[in-house]
């Protein structure tokens, strides 16, 4: 059985059977970038430092010949062949690094659809070169040429191989730019963006039960890392909470009940805060959470939405045990300031 070595972080990973390198890390928990995982997009292009491994067949414009002269391999097919294997990856603790933010990447509406009452949705494909990101991080979007200001958006998908984003987007009172995709842009119109943004991001080191708490379209970053999360087979409890004013503004129903189906270690609760209706919950997240989780001392803790809403939850949430080290929190007022927000996620 062959060991990977991770730097600067000094971690180590074990290779078993017949698995590649970039298998290994993702049974480990590490968020490795890769798209095709067949050679041919170089998304996974990392610098071996020492040891020896088969590359196996890969293409020529994923991983160059001068490139592989100077120790750059992709660890979607590297299977390592010597005992000991060294890779430069990650930070001092072994977290994604952040993808530079670009400015002005081309992107063309393909869809949009109402998610609920002041709700949706707008699908995105890049022209030329996608955006990279991490899952929880947000792009902003506007056209100042036409008075349009710039605002923030989560990308609320996972990163899907043909560089598609999606925005899930809430109609503000007096939000000149929300009125401007609500109103104005539709299917076929080409849209800039600049990003992507923030440091809401995977982190390799959770490995407790998870409970995310989204307000309003707080859930749209809370589901793009849930949905990476299962992908890549996180194993421990992921629970979500999700509120809503009524049952009008309710969405993403669809998708978390297909996850509750395909994974046993998820599931979801609706609450209203706005009326009661059956087969959902009534009251505010902050004022239902002892009676749902009274004990959240092995819990790591994302939470989305407004400031207050953020601030109300946290506040909760300590006093059932919740330890500041895992709470992480996404306050989109500080999107729209673009500061980065705090926290990162599983």
């Amino acid at each position: 059985m062959a060991r990977v070595t991770i730097e600067p972080s000094g971690k180590t990973i074990e290779v078993k059977g017949n698995d590649t390198v970039l298998m290994a890390l993702e049974k480990a928990g590490y968020a490795l970038p890769n798209n095709c995982r067949a050679g041919a997009c170089g998304e996974c292009k990392v610098k071996v430092l020492s040891g020896q491994y088969d590359q196996g067949m890969v293409l020529d414009m994923a991983l160059s010949q001068d490139e592989r002269r100077q120790g750059y391999g992709l660890m979607c097919m590297a299977k390592p062949i010597s005992d000991e294997m060294v890779i430069e990856w990650g930070d001092a603790e072994a977290r994604p690094k952040l993808f530079p933010p670009r400015e002005g990447a081309l992107f063309v509406v393909i869809d949009r659809r109402e998610l609920a009452s002041r709700i949706i949705e707008l699908r995105l494909r890049p022209v030329g070169q996608p955006i990279r990101y991490w899952p929880g991080q947000y792009v902003t979007l506007g056209d100042e040429r036409g008075g349009i200001p710039l605002r923030a958006y989560s990308i609320s998908n996972a990163p899907r191989p043909d560089g598609e984003i999606s925005l899930q987007i809430s109609r503000a009172d007096g939000g000149v730019t929300s009125a401007w995709v609500h109103d104005t842009v539709q299917v076929g119109d080409s849209l800039k963006i600049n990003g992507a943004y923030g440091t809401f991001i995977g982190d390799p080191s959770v490995e407790t039960p998870v409970l995310c708490l989204a307000a309003g379209t707080g859930l749209s970053p809370i589901m793009d890392l849930a949905e990476a999360a299962l992908r890549r087979g996180y194993k421990k409890r992921v629970d979500l909470v999700f509120s809503a004013r009524t049952r009008a503004d309710v969405y993403g129903v669809g998708m978390m009940s297909w996850w509750r189906t395909k994974h046993r270690n998820f599931d979801y609760k609706i609450t209203l805060t706005r009326e009661q209706a059956e087969g959902y919950l009534h009251g505010r997240i902050d004022a239902i959470l002892p009676k749902l989780y009274p004990d959240l001392s092995a819990h790591s803790l994302f939470v989305a939405g407004s400031p207050e809403f953020v601030d109300a939850c946290v506040a909760v949430a300590k006093t059932l045990g919740a330890r500041d080290g895992f709470i992480h929190k996404e306050g989109f007022f500080a999107q729209q300031q673009h500061a980065d927000a705090e926290g990162r996620s599983f």
